[in-house]
């Protein structure tokens, strides 16, 4: 049995020697390396933070000890050493999240995967015990690149201002969020570097002048007094002392002696403190240490050994096909600049920034930042290119709404992983931004079905200058050209039966879906008119008139049933008059577990043989309530028709 099998939770790590916590620690990254390459997932983040992991679970006492992970991709080893050493199935249905998660161990507490809120949690987690007078440490672990987001400097602001409230924040730096950490705070991290000396001298000076008779009290108060300069020119982390934060560090963080040495000395302090660890991402893996780009932060299924892919490519993906024609608009015009948010290479901008990369900017892990600097470049003349994912634009609903949409900037957002990402979980599928975004006025709204339309539509969305528009796409491969038959305003009309009596509306990549369903409806005698509206808001004008001519209108959307296109269509027919009735297929209101998307598409009833069957059980039960609307109608003419037969008759 090896070391790492006798580990059954972090009370087996307590009795452990130096020498066999060393061979621990080996035996996890070696573990890691063969089992995400199984099945994908976040390699490098967990290959830097073994030793921190091994070394908060043995000085603190987990559950009773409350351990947060911010931006959780990071707690692997997390699992590993709280009794989660399956990684067969890890983010598949059924078996492990990539994340924390509540429903696997006790030992977890923030399934949110976004980041920089651990602190915040810290914060409330550490005041709940202090007013209920529990005992027990609040620990957060934080990136760096986390550090980049306003929550997480909010939160510091309000956990300095109490100075008798035990918190401990470790700060895992590896100078990296997905690529290397961006802006002013990761040059302030980079200079951060501490002496024994400061402490040394500070404590002999105390200990000699407080004996010095008459005079030493006075002098050392005045050199207390003048602690930050003087504290400052042997150690330059006065920015969180300022806040009231005790700061350790820098500390090797692959050192564990050292990094338990800091987080027992922290644990001893009645206060707030901030422990500064230095992790290297990828630790113990060529390949990953020699990827630049990302350290392997995220990896698919691949061979351990030649890091080759070994899952088939189904074709290039959304994220190329934006990457290449937003590189090919920034050549045609000089107005068009990007932002993203610790997200360059995800989003599709690296082409974009190795031909302009004086017209691009990466902000840091601060959507809502990335939000109104766009609204200032719009005013200045440009036209902005906001690439985020969809799930992180809630973040920045008022920015968008206020600073972006009040002031009508032409301003594009585009998000990707729309709709449902699957392996990620509940908290990075883009499942609410066509519903939340549907009360911003002027808003534009794309949804493309195919890489031909998102190019066109892109194109569209930059061509507007005087209001926002966005763009969506979902994290699969693009799949074929889906072309249309015909147009009715401005909705591309991809299917057409001779006599339809349900209109589909198919949003962006649904439309292979409506289009099988169409087939199964035609099939068992239900003509139908399928349509891609293309830009889903505002609903187009023609849509409502189109409708008029079936018996049932059925919108089908990646994304939340509740307050989306749906709704929206509803609303819009409502408005017209058009009295027919409307079916709504999308994402129930429900966080969705983790699997793949196929797989979830799956199980909420997102496919063709669901949908058809039950639009045509629909249609059945309307039949069935109009014959028996007919016979009771019938019936209750039957008395007056005889009585006028009788008159007749007299």
């Amino acid at each position: 049995m090896t070391m790492l099998e006798n580990i059954r939770g972090p009370r087996d790590l307590k009795a452990l020697s130096e020498t066999e916590l060393g061979e621990l620690a080996e035996e996890i990254r070696e573990f890691l390396v063969h089992a995400v390459a199984r099945t994908g997932g976040h390699l490098g983040p967990n290959l830097g933070v073994v030793e921190l992991s091994i070394a908060l679970h043995r000085v603190f006492e987990s559950p009773v000890d409350r351990i947060l992970w911010d931006t959780g991709h990071q707690s692997y080893v997390h699992k590993l050493l709280t009794g989660r050493q399956d990684f067969s199935k890890l983010r598949g249905k059924g078996g492990l999240s990539g994340y924390p998660s509540r429903e696997e161990s006790e030992h977890d507490v923030i399934e949110n995967s976004h980041a920089s809120t651990a602190l915040g949690w810290a914060d409330g987690l550490a005041k709940a015990r202090q007013v209920q007078g529990e005992k027990g440490h609040v620990v957060a672990v934080i990136g760096d690149g986390a550090l980049t987001g306003g929550m997480a400097w909010e939160a510091l602001n309000n956990i300095a201002a109490a100075k008798d409230r035990p918190l401990i924040i470790v700060v895992n730096d590896n100078e990296r969020s997905y690529a290397p950490t961006i802006g002013g705070l990761a040059n302030h991290l980079a200079t951060l570097r501490t002496t024994d000396s400061y402490e040394q001298v500070l404590a002999w000076g105390k200990k000699v002048l407080l004996r010095t008779p008459l005079i030493g009290n006075t002098v050392y108060e005045s050199l207390h007094g003048a602690k930050k300069g003087f504290k400052d020119a042997f150690a330059p982390q006065g920015m969180f002392e300022d806040l009231g934060l005790k700061y350790v560090g820098p500390i090797d963080g692959h050192d564990l002696g050292a990094v338990e040495s800091a987080l027992r000395r922290a644990k001893r302090f009645h206060g707030p403190v901030l422990i500064h660890c230095l992790t290297e991402k990828g630790r113990g893996y060529e390949p990953a240490l020699a990827h630049e780009e990302d350290h392997f932060h995220t990896v698919g299924v691949m061979d351990p050994l030649t890091c080759e892919p070994l899952a088939p490519s189904n074709g290039p993906s959304w994220t190329s096909v934006f990457g290449e024609e937003i590189a090919r608009i920034g050549e045609e015009r000089a107005d068009v600049v990007a932002i993203t948010a610790a997200m360059l290479h995800p989003v599709g901008l690296g082409k974009f920034a190795e031909r302009f990369p004086d017209r691009v900017w990466d902000v840091g892990i601060a959507e809502q930042h990335a939000t109104v600097s766009a609204a200032g470049l719009a005013t200045g003349g440009l036209h902005p290119v906001v690439a985020v994912y969809a799930t992180f634009l809630n973040r920045a609903f008022d920015q968008l709404l206020m600073d972006v949409a009040l002031h009508r900037c032409g301003v594009t957002f585009v998000l990707d992983r729309a709709g449902v990402t699957g392996v990620d979980g509940a908290s990075h599928n883009g499942m609410w931004d066509m519903s939340i975004l549907q009360v911003v006025p002027g808003l534009r709204i794309a949804a493309p079905r195919d890489a031909d339309q998102l190019r066109a539509q892109l194109r569209e969305a930059v061509a507007v200058d005087d209001a926002p528009t966005l763009v969506r796409f979902p994290k699969e491969s693009v799949g074929p050209a889906v072309p249309a038959v015909d147009h009715v305003g401005g909705l591309d009309v991809l299917h057409r039966s001779e006599r339809p009596e349900v209109l589909l509306v198919a949003v962006g990549v649904m439309a292979p879906v409506c289009l099988q369903t169409a087939e199964l409806l035609d099939a068992r005698g239900v003509g139908c008119t399928v349509v891609d509206p293309r830009w889903v808001k505002p609903v187009d004008p023609a849509l409502p008139g189109l409708a008029a001519e079936h018996g049932l209108v059925a919108v089908v959307e990646d994304n939340s049933r509740a307050s989306g296109v749906g709704a929206a269509v509803a609303l819009a027919l409502g408005d017209a008059e058009v009295d027919v009735p409307v079916r709504r297929f999308g994402i129930p209101d429900q966080f969705l577990a983790h699997a793949k998307r196929s797989e979830v598409l799956a199980d909420i009833g997102l496919t063709p043989v669901e949908i058809a069957g039950r639009i045509s059980a629909g249609l059945a039960v309307r039949d069935e309530r109009a014959r028996a609307a007919y016979e009771m109608s019938k019936a209750a003419d039957a008395p007056a028709r005889n009585e006028s037969s009788k008159e007749k008759k007299e």
